[in-house]
């Protein structure tokens, strides 16, 4: 009887451990999203930057781009000879903003999709481009 008895509990037990093993896989909460942020030329004269010029991120992940000063946009070079897959030159122009900012702290925010393949996207703002407003995108998986 007592065999049977603590038998019943180690099978208690095993079914305990094996419930919270199985719910902690079950609800536990995907990475985070994270937030960068890039200042967009925060030298008060050129040659206006981005501000930090190169961020590496990952899907679901968001990047700010603020206004410090001058007018800004945010451009993604979808040439074929930097963007080969035709669907990430779909994506990086969906993300592409070409109107200019105005006002300083105005934003344009991005949040990188979910399929996005990992490489390294360049950006650049369109006025200031030849002057060096160049950044890069490195996306992980």
């Amino acid at each position: 009887m007592r065999f049977i008895s603590s038998f019943s509990k180690s099978i208690i037990i095993l079914a305990s451990v094996v419930m919270l093993v199985i719910g902690s896989l079950v609800f536990s909460s995907p990475a985070e999203a994270v937030e960068h942020v890039i200042k967009m030329g925060p030298n008060k004269k050129p040659p206006y930057v981005f501000s930090p010029s190169e961020v590496t991120v990952q899907p679901g992940d968001t990047v700010k781009f603020i206004q410090v000063n001058s007018r800004h946009n945010v451009m993604f070079d979808t040439s074929t000879k930097k963007i080969k897959d035709r669907t990430q030159r779909k994506i990086f122009k969906k993300l592409s903003h070409r109107k200019l900012l105005k006002k300083k702290n105005d934003q344009i925010v991005i949040t990188i999709p979910d399929e996005t393949k990992p490489d390294t996207y360049d950006f650049f703002c369109t006025p200031h481009k030849s002057s060096g407003m160049k950044g890069h995108l490195i996306v992980k998986s």
